[in-house]
This record gives C-alpha cells, structure tokens and sequence, in this order.
C-alpha cells in the first residue's frame, strides 16, 4: 500500500468495528476526499457515516467535537492543514480542554485528520506545517507519520485514542517514498511505489519513536518528510548517523531520544516549519535537559526559513539534503 491506501485501510477497519466512528469533511463523500484518502467509504457506510460538509472548518471541527462529547468517535478531515486555523478555537478551547474542565466525567475522542506540507507547488495557502502550534496546547496529542504502515497503525491508534489528537499526513509521501533530495525541482517518487502493509487491524502505540537506522556519529531527529530526506543524506554522506522517527510529538518519547543521543554525543534536528518557535526547539531543550554531560558539540537545528511560504521559491525553502549534511559536517567537527 501507498500512504493513501494505507489510512483508507484504516479508517475502514476502525467504520466497520465500531458503528461510532463517522467521517466528515469537504468532499470526502462521494468524492472520496482531494486526495482519495476517503474513496468507497461513503458508498460502503453510507451518506449518515461518511458525509460532505460546508467549506467551514470551525463547523467541521465544532460539529465532531458535539458527536464526540455525545460518545461517537468523529474523523473529521480538514482538507490542508493551513485551512485549519478557522477551527482552533474548537480545537483549544473545547476538545482540548473537555477532559480537565470536567474533571474526567467526559472526553472528546476525536481524530483530526490533515495533509501538510509542501512538495507539490501548493503555494502559501496549501503547504503550510502548523504543528508547533499544537504541540503546545496542553489536552492535544500530535502525530505524524512518514510510511504507510505507520500510518495505517497510528491512525487506527489515534481514532481509539480515548481523547482529541490531530493527525497530519505529509502529503509529498502520499503516493510513494522518494530519494530525499527535497532541492530537485521535480517529483521523484514513484507513484505506484508501495509499502508492505498488513490488511487487518494492528496499532502502533502513541508515544514510541522508532529508531529507523542505528548509528554511532550523531542522533538525527526527524519525523514526516525529513525522515526519507535523513535517510538518503546518511546514505550518501559518510556519516553514520543514527535516525529518529518521532512518530509522536506529543506523547514524545523522550526516554528512546536521550538513550540515543548519550550514545552519540551529537544532535541534529530536522523539520519543515520554519524555525522560530518550531518542535525543534522544544526537541533542542529536552535534549539539552537530559543529555548536557553527553554532548560533545552544539545542538543543531535544520527547518524552513522564518518566512512565508515561498511558492516560486519551494525548493529553496525546504530543508534538504544539502543543508542538513552541512549541518551533521559542524557537528562531526567539534
């Protein structure tokens, strides 16, 4: 399966388990989603269970929050993540906050699903990567996935979770991998290019990083897009690089980071929002934190610029291969 496939899979298996679980947005019904990620579920659940709504995503996200405080388990999509920001006061004020405003009497298990992201020429109103935002907000779980199975077993995951996560899927990995050269002006992957999935229902546990490549040189953080463009800079650099996918920003696993970083002695973070007030610099405090005494060099940070998206300028923006192995080369130096 291709990511796509992959969270249709699981949104299926998660319809037919429990008869709570509804899909909302614009366009997933019969159009099956802008992206496909809904195809054949409204045909196969029906129009009360997979159903369009208006193009108003404080609605979308208000509505879900209403079906989950009543005890269903709503998926709603927002189509791109920058279209997000209508409904964050839904989002921070309500779901996020429904489990400690009434001292756990009710919860609000709804999953948000939303491509972010650039690598397709969106432009600034259709590449945006919001997620520091939310990794703020207490009550909030954040997860990102970077490969179809992943995804398929976080998603399931996520909609089982008993309380409010945003899932965002980086669509430049939708239809396929590809060689992580992020400055190529061009779409490398292939769009059949698959991943081996299992059918039925597994879950991946929010909270658990996955060390995707062990190393001794240095401890590269990643999660999304930026693992497939660590992987390929590790495999033409030299550097024996050990890469984190996070998975989960928040639930962060925290314990697997710090055990990789004590063994390194080297810390590089990857991601794709711009730099000020992005994860990184929480990752970068945590790690300071933790692992002080084992660090023999700075800390380094590689993310898109402190600007607004660049649509004539994307591949300029995007922290690449060239960039991050300039970044792991100061680091090796000290």
């Amino acid at each position: 399966m291709n990511m796509i496939q992959a969270i249709n899979s699981a949104l299926d298996l998660c319809m037919a388990a429990d008869e709570g679980v509804v899909v909302l947005g614009e366009d997933v019904g019969y159009f099956g989603g802008v992206f496909r990620a809904t195809a054949g579920l409204q045909k196969k659940y029906g129009k009360t269970r997979v159903f369009d709504t208006p193009i108003n995503e404080c609605g979308i996200i208000g509505v879900a929050v209403g079906m989950a405080t009543y005890g269903m388990r709503p998926v709603p999509e927002i189509q791109f993540a920058d279209y997000i920001y209508p409904g964050m006061d839904q989002l921070i004020s309500e779901a996020a906050r429904l489990r400690y405003r009434s001292a756990g009497e009710w919860t609000c298990p709804i999953t948000v699903r939303s491509p972010f992201g650039g690598g397709i020429f969106g432009g600034q109103t259709h590449s945006q990567s919001p997620e520091g935002i939310f990794t703020h907000v207490s009550g909030l779980k954040t997860v990102i996935p970077s490969n179809p199975y992943d995804a398929k077993g976080l998603l399931i995951a996520a909609i089982e979770d008993p309380d409010p996560v945003l899932f965002f899927e980086p669509k430049r990995i939708y239809n396929g991998p590809f060689d992580g050269h992020y400055d190529r002006p061009v779409q490398p992957w292939s769009k059949h290019a698959t991943s081996d999935v299992p059918d039925g229902r597994y879950a991946i546990p929010l909270g658990k990083a996955n060390v995707v490549r062990e190393g001794g040189d240095a401890t590269i953080l990643c999660y999304g897009t930026m693992v497939h463009v660590a992987l390929g800079v590790v495999a033409e650099s030299g550097v024996d690089g050990e890469v984190i996918d996070l998975r989960t920003l928040v639930p962060l696993d925290i314990e697997t980071i710090a055990a990789s970083v004590e063994k390194t002695g080297r810390c590089v973070i990857v991601h794709e929002a711009t730099r000020t007030g992005g994860f990184g610099a929480e990752l970068s405090a945590q790690v300071q934190e933790r692992c002080f005494h084992h660090l023999e060099a700075p800390i380094e940070r590689v993310t898109g610029w402190d600007t607004p998206y660049p649509h004539s300028l994307e591949w300029a923006y995007f922290p690449g291969p060239v960039r991050l192995t300039q970044a792991l080369r100061r680091v090796m130096k000290d």
